[in-house]
């Protein structure tokens, strides 16, 4: 009913929003004054803001320097409500009471936990804002006010995950920021190992343990799609001249990043010490930029026994190596704390892979409304890998489960969704349909179009994609678009103000640039900034 904007500058968008030197390397302060109409309401990422209500003038700043892609703006019909004592949740007002049933309190837990370990939080206030479905991410850590897909309040695990994920780029991102986007790891891989070190503090072992096989399940998914010997893989990876930095990000920013970072603290012998040393590189680097020999070389000087034994050159696990190779982690985390979540999907997995079929002994040994989404997602995923499955078996589980999943988060959903178009299994390929028609988020959108392409389905695909392209984030739009054409002669762009179903028109663009730049792909990858 009310106009509605939002800015995303990760990680070089922000070049469109205001003249910057537009490199994680650069931090400074800023200002901004907005004008809005009367009932929008202006946020940004700031630590002082001011409204002169009879000038409809918002007025703003950041007193810490930042890197340009943090600066950030949202206006809409945005209402709020205080969650803590440093919080307050921003929502459109049909969303709010949700977010503050799944966020009151327990943002201040989050908060706490991470201060015990990495030091204050410096920026004051820590708020959310809730995006639209268009949001073309999951959520991204803005200083002072985090944005965040709503379509994520669907998923307790997620949004708690991806919450406090954000929580920890308050220290590893926003304090101390990567001078190059070569050197993602540095802010991604440090956040996901905090995030990991809270959640152990506030859910448990086996909680972070099934949440990170999950996540590594992912990562060697990735490896399998790009090959072990693709440059991407490495953690100082090479950014060539016009390559977007976006194409960059993936599992192995976060993941290899995490498990070199894990592998760090376990050298330390105890996690509490390698916590030690993160509140010093904090307070040391606190509002500057690094690069990946700073952490090193701080991490050797604050550990002098570790340097006396050159633990940075041991065979086969040497830093260079763990920097500059191709392919997987050289070594991932013990996971052993979470088999008591992770053994019954195994053994459910193999019920269901194991030939001959018994569907009655496998449809009887899990009830999946009572297991944690990530349980449910890691089978899901699993059945995934080994698809195509045998008809058979892709029938009976759409009988087992299919209605089920339906009322499941869309986490859940899309992974199902995946499996029925990798098997082609037409029953249920209407709920593909409905899903599309409804999610809009880069996360629920990418990896079915590219399923739908690779198959025998992309005319249903370009249908769907017809219907809908309007209410994509351009960003978004423009990557389906890729997808849509790979294989097909390039056609001239058409101008669809409006699309119905009986118009089969699709907007194709020319080859855009980062069609050239090897974009990679998307598919089985759910990250957040």
């Amino acid at each position: 009913a009310k106009p509605f904007v939002f800015t995303q500058g990760h990680s070089v968008c922000n070049r469109s929003f205001f003249p910057c030197f537009d490199t994680p390397a650069v931090k400074c302060t800023y200002s901004a004054t907005v004008k809005a109409p009367a009932g929008i309401q202006v946020l940004m990422s700031a630590t002082q803001s001011t409204y002169l209500e009879e000038e409809g003038v918002y007025q703003f700043y950041m007193e810490y320097p930042v890197p340009a892609y943090l600066v950030a703006l949202v206006a809409g019909d945005l209402i709020h409500a205080d969650i803590g004592p440093r919080s307050r949740v921003w929502a459109e007002p049909c969303l709010l009471p949700t977010a503050i049933s799944k966020l009151s309190g327990i943002v201040e837990r989050w908060l706490t936990a991470a201060e015990s370990l990495y030091g204050p939080y410096i920026w004051g206030r820590y708020d959310i804002v809730f995006l639209p479905p268009s949001f073309p991410i999951v959520a991204m850590e803005n200083p002072c006010l985090t944005f965040i897909i709503s379509s994520i309040l669907e998923s307790d695990e997620f949004l708690i995950i991806d919450v406090i994920h954000e929580v920890a780029h308050s220290w590893f991102g926003n304090a101390v920021t990567n001078a190059t986007w070569e050197e993602m790891w540095l802010s991604e891989g440090l956040a996901t190992y905090a995030q990991r070190r809270i959640t152990t503090e506030t859910y448990g072992a086996a909680f972070t343990c099934l949440e990170t096989a999950f996540r590594l399940d992912a990562l060697h998914r990735q490896m399998k799609l790009l090959g072990e010997d693709n440059p991407v893989s490495k953690l100082q990876v090479k950014l060539e001249p016009g390559v977007n930095p976006s194409n960059l990000m993936n599992l192995f920013t976060y993941e290899k990043g995490y498990c070199f970072v894990y592998y760090l603290s376990q050298l330390c012998g105890d996690p509490r010490h390698f916590d030690s040393f993160l509140r010093a590189y904090i307070e040391k680097y606190k509002f500057t930029s690094v690069v990946a020999q700073d952490l090193l070389d701080s991490f050797l000087n604050f550990f002098p026994e570790l340097k006396e034994q050159c633990v940075e050159s041991k065979a086969g696990l040497e830093f260079e190596r763990w920097l500059n190779a191709t392919g997987p982690p050289l070594a991932e985390p013990d996971l052993s704390q979470g088999s008591s979540l992770t053994r019954p999907v195994d053994t459910l997995f193999k019920l269901w892979t194991t030939e001959p079929l018994d569907s009655v002994a496998a449809a009887s040994s899990a009830d999946l409304t009572k297991w944690r989404t990530f349980q449910t997602v890691l089978f899901l995923d699993r059945l995934l890998d080994g698809s195509p499955l045998p008809h058979e078996v892709i029938k009976k589980l759409s009988e087992c489960y299919s209605s089920q999943l339906d009322s499941m988060n869309a986490e859940i959903r899309i992974r199902w969704l995946q499996i029925v178009v990798r098997n082609d299994y037409y029953p249920d390929l209407y709920k593909v349909r409905r899903f599309l028609e409804n999610q809009m988020s880069r996360m629920y959108t990418i990896p079915l179009y590219e399923d739908l392409c690779t198959g025998t389905l992309k005319s249903f695909a370009l249908e769907i994609f017809c219907q809908t392209q309007n209410q994509l984030h351009p960003n978004l739009r423009k990557t389906i678009q890729q997808i849509l054409s790979q294989g097909l002669t390039p056609l001239p762009a058409i101008n669809t103000t409006a699309v119905t179903t009986d118009t089969p028109a699709m907007v194709l663009e020319d080859k855009v640039s980062e069609a050239t730049n090897g974009a990679i792909s998307l598919r089985d990858v759910n990250v957040s900034a």
